[in-house]
């Protein structure tokens, strides 16, 4: 494994400067009633630009710039209206009541512990018979990725009435990761002997040992087996699988292409 992606630094365009430059020109102000007022061997000139100057930095020329005044955002209601995206109470609120115990009791989430893997929170579509309504229900969609077996679980929670419309539930359907399951998957990197390359690359970039997913940068992708794939991922697609493109915090790009975690069996395979 080595560093295959490099910073090059660009030619800084000078036309730019040329722009900032003719800006610092000074320009002579004549304020109200000083025209004229001492023209003689051209010092009536200088009197009137240093007066200009020193009304300008007191604030009181008439062309003098105000501090500018930030507002704040409006606040956020508890409840959205249509078509709105849904609000941090909202999404809060659908979260509870789209988690009940049975499927809490029943699934496992990316770290193997209870509970179902969140994946997404998202406003539902409206159904063909309320596009032209405007006092239709605002209705939320949960998505889970279940560990246990293998399952996507999309859960469609009725913001109005508080209750879960439907449910329905999917495998071989792998939506993209979240955070969590990114984070896990290159705990899980670092941890495998087959992550003693990323682990040297680190150590060769930064000089320290990498032990955590907190000292790097992390994207991950959805990997799926197709035909001539190893035998060792052969079930990614099915089973949860990523492969990770990984940067070191402030510096250059690690390749681990040839690497996928399975984050259902919680193993590492070479691909490469």
């Amino acid at each position: 494994m080595r560093t295959i992606v490099h910073r090059h630094l660009g030619k800084v365009v000078a036309g730019a400067a040329i722009a900032v430059a003719g800006t610092a020109v000074m320009v002579g102000i004549t304020l109200p009633g000083s025209a004229g007022a001492d023209d003689s061997g051209g010092q009536g000139t200088g009197r009137t630009a240093q007066t200009a100057g020193q009304a300008q930095e007191q604030g009181q020329g008439q062309d003098a710039v105000q501090p500018g005044v930030v507002e704040q955002a409006p606040a956020e209601g508890d409840r959205g209206k249509g078509r709105d995206p849904l609000t941090d109470d909202e999404t809060e609120r659908v979260e509870k009541l789209a988690l009940d115990r049975g499927l809490s009791r029943s699934s496992e989430n990316v770290e193997g512990d209870k509970g179902p893997q969140r994946i997404t929170v998202d406003l539902s579509e409206p159904e063909a018979s309320e596009l032209d309504d405007p006092n239709a229900p605002r209705r939320a969609e949960v998505s889970y990725y279940d560990y246990k077996d293998d399952s996507l679980v999309t859960r469609t929670v009725n913001l109005d009435t508080g209750k879960v419309e439907s449910t329905d539930t999917q495998h071989n359907v792998q939506p993209p990761l979240s955070r969590d399951e990114t984070v896990e998957a290159a705990r899980l990197l670092i941890a495998d002997p087959l992550g003693a390359g990323l682990r040297a690359d680190y150590k060769d970039a930064t000089g320290k040992k990498l032990t955590t997913p907190d000292q790097l940068l992390l994207n991950g992708m959805v990997f799926r087996a197709v035909p001539g794939t190893p035998a060792s991922v052969a079930d990614c697609g099915k089973h949860r699988c990523t492969r990770l493109f990984v940067k070191v915090r402030n510096g250059s790009w690690i390749d681990s292409r040839d690497l996928v975690v399975d984050l259902s069996a919680r193993k590492v395979a070479k691909v490469g």
